[in-house]
């Protein structure tokens, strides 16, 4: 009987109202997360070397299109098609309508610069045809897409959009 009189008194006073409207910050909030697009060819001859190449050039932009959460990145995965893996190891906060380009290479993570690194200087996404994955910390699919250079990139540029 105790616990039915902390709830009415929780109801009455509008408590248990304002914790059932408010956003999770980063629980399951991955449906938020989308992938915006991917920089699948690199400008250039492709070269992974970590002094000389342009793995870096290489990126996927994922943007939080919630209106109202905050979603921390850590444990999200990012893969393709044949099992290249990156799992967010770090806090990595982005507000409603903020995004982040996972690059290729080496760097320092940056909220304020909207980048992160693979720590990789080896290419993941195929120049031709890949699938890009977006998992929550979970496991749950958050967002997925397949390419082609030939059915996908109708300006040739590289670069596809696939949530504006």
């Amino acid at each position: 009987m105790r616990k039915i009189s902390v709830i009415a008194a929780a109801v009455a006073t509008g408590t248990l109202a304002a914790l059932a409207v408010t956003p999770a910050q980063a629980a399951e909030s991955g449906y938020s997360l989308k992938v915006r697009g991917v920089q699948y060819d690199a400008p250039g001859a492709d070269s992974n070397s970590c002094s000389t190449g342009n793995t870096a050039a290489e990126y996927l932009t994922i943007k939080n299109y919630s209106t109202t959460a905050t979603v921390n990145l850590k444990g999200y995965v990012v893969k393709d098609a044949t099992g290249n893996r990156f799992t967010f190891a770090n806090n990595h906060y982005l507000q409603p309508g903020d995004f982040v380009k996972l690059r290729g290479g080496y760097g320092t993570e940056s909220d304020a610069g909207n980048v992160a690194y693979r720590g990789s200087c080896n290419f993941i996404w195929n120049n031709d045809r890949d699938t890009v994955y977006l998992s929550t910390p979970s496991g749950k699919s958050a967002d997925s897409h397949a390419y082609t250079k030939s059915g996908s990139d109708s300006d040739g540029n590289g670069y596809i959009t696939f949530h504006g």
